[in-house]
């Protein structure tokens, strides 16, 4: 089978609704939610969860899925594996959660059920789809339902998601961590489900088996499944990207849960608490004195990179009638080489608008410089006319 331009236009439409699911920040809807879970459950031939949690954040819900594992978790040792006071709160806190929703210590959620719950449904779906539509049908549903948000979604949004959790769980409450293999992505699950929707239009009964899963996605985040109990967690309360999609906010986080949990990025770079908080303050030689080369960049972006070259002492390397080509070593990365360049109309009011242009550190005159920004030699960079 072969698609139509109508059957791969009605594939991105389908794929459109799905990654606004997997970008929402509206609070979880709690009911539809756990409807999905048992549906789930009763697909996958489990008996539904005895009780269902809900925490504030992926992080949380980590932590609750550890706490959950052996039912009894020793408070003392607990304290001993984080490095931080705040943290053992945040675990305390997660066990006040889980008490107030009924849990009694000593209750274990079993193990964990995700297997049967989401890995063996999606392959069950996709042999029935690919034996529908054939491997070249499947193949194109697959790039007009899901190409596209799979990028936006698992690998600028809840890639960056889980790494950082990996990393806070880590340091903050370890035997969490290895609960993170146990996730089920819930609303990021959308990019994957689209396709099958898809699918599933073209020929009915392919959704069999995930429409539990899909009614989770639809409406909260990140979920935990075990023999016993389920755990979810809320959707972010706060989602901030740049223009291609990337995380990125300069004067908070770029995702906040309704826990208070939060991940700073900045185009993109998860960037640690209390270097977010710098970045308003910086100064050129708090810049220098980092190490770290990539945080580094992180600051000049912020801070701007022409301001930087004027408060860091950069040197003058060449100038001629295109600008002035400025350079600046940085420590522990390639030097800082910029072109100052001056527009050629002048602003309403006469000024004439000055420009920075980055460019490689090999660069050794300014015409050079404003050549390589249009793809040009400086020999075939003549221009006639200047606007």
């Amino acid at each position: 089978m072969r698609l139509t331009p109508e059957q791969e236009a009605m594939a991105a439409a389908v794929e459109d609704q799905w990654l606004a699911a997997a970008l929402d920040t509206a609070p979880a809807g709690r009911p539809a939610a756990e409807a999905g879970v048992r549906e789930a459950y009763r697909q996958a031939g489990l008996p539904e969860p005895e009780r269902i949690y809900w925490l504030g954040s992926p992080r949380a819900g980590a932590m609750a899925a550890a706490i959950l594992a052996s039912g009894t978790p020793n408070q003392a040792s607990d304290a001993q594996s984080v490095h931080d006071a705040p943290s053992v709160h945040d675990a305390q806190s997660v066990r006040d959660a889980l008490t107030r929703q009924g849990w009694t210590p000593g209750q274990s959620m079993g193990p964990s059920v995700r297997r049967q719950i989401r890995t063996e449904p999606w392959a069950a779906a996709r042999e029935r789809a690919s034996a529908a539509l054939g491997p070249e049908g499947w193949a194109q549903l697959g790039a007009a339902a899901g190409r596209r948000s799979w990028e936006l979604v698992m690998d600028r949004v809840a890639g960056r998601i889980r790494l950082r959790l990996g990393e806070d769980l880590t340091a903050d409450f370890p035997t969490a961590r290895p609960r993170l293999l146990d996730a089920i992505y819930g609303q990021h699950d959308g990019v994957w489900l689209s396709t099958f929707e898809a699918a599933d239009r073209l020929h009915s009964g392919l959704m069999a088996g995930l429409t539990g899963l899909a009614a989770v996605a639809r409406h909260c985040g990140w979920w935990w499944a075990g023999a016993r109990f389920a755990i979810l967690t809320e959707r972010p309360s706060l989602l901030a990207r740049d223009n291609v999609g990337r995380l990125h906010r300069g004067e908070g986080p770029a995702i906040e849960y309704p826990d208070g949990y939060a991940l700073w990025a900045w185009r993109g770079m998860p960037i640690p608490t209390d270097l977010a908080a710098e970045l308003p303050h910086l100064t050129a030689d708090r810049i220098g004195a980092e190490s770290n080369a990539e945080l580094r960049r992180v600051m000049l972006e912020h801070f701007g990179y022409e301001r930087y070259l004027q408060e860091a002492g950069a040197r003058s390397l060449h100038q001629d009638d295109t600008g002035t080509l400025w350079f600046l070593p940085l420590t522990g990365d390639e030097p800082l080489v910029m072109v100052e360049v001056v527009n050629a109309t002048p602003e309403p009011d006469g000024t004439s608008r000055v420009y920075w242009l980055r460019v490689p550190p090999s660069t050794r005159t300014a015409r050079e410089g404003v050549a390589w920004t249009f793809g040009l030699t400086p020999e075939e960079y003549r221009p006639q006319v200047q606007t």
